[in-house]
């Protein structure tokens, strides 16, 4: 494996859990997200997965993996999970919790162990495209991958952008 990628805390994390992945570069384009970062790789936006920090009504943070073409029902996770309301952390906070600056946040190596939801439509797909800790960089990984090293429940709150 070449190693003309950043070592992230994520990379570390897949290393230490023996994980194979294909590193991708791209151009960063603030604010263009997994829009841009498919076109720019050649991949379909559905496989490239968004890492989202969101909190509950209380501030207890939480992570969700969504395609890159689909939003959160923030409603139906927020029922799903048994909580009053779930709401995007703010930037400064999503950054306090993983770690990571935002459009870099991996699920991978987070400052917080936190739990983690997954769309289960992503394991349907042969491969996703996932941060790997830095702005501009993603691993190519089997989905597979995500129930083996994270602590995960799969929901249903994807919803069409």
């Amino acid at each position: 494996m070449s190693s003309d990628h950043p070592v992230t805390s994520a990379v570390r994390f897949l290393r230490e859990k023996k994980v194979d992945f294909v590193p991708h570069l791209y151009d960063y384009v603030e604010k263009g997200g997994t829009a841009e970062s498919a076109k720019q790789l050649g991949v379909d936006e559905h496989a490239v997965v968004k890492t989202l920090i969101f909190e509950t009504n209380e501030k207890k943070p939480l992570i969700v993996l969504m395609h890159g073409d689909r939003q959160v029902s923030t409603k139906n996770l927020a029922r799903h999970i048994g909580v009053k309301s779930v709401e995007p952390a703010t930037p400064e906070r999503a950054s306090k919790h993983t770690g990571y600056l935002v459009g870099g946040t991996s699920p991978f190596g987070t400052r917080t162990a936190m739990p983690v939801y997954v769309e289960s439509t992503i394991f349907q797909l042969d491969k996703i495209y996932v941060n790997g800790g830095k702005r501009g960089f993603l691993v190519e990984i089997d989905p597979a991958v995500l129930k083996a090293v994270l602590n995960l429940e799969e929901v249903a709150v994807g919803i069409d952008s």
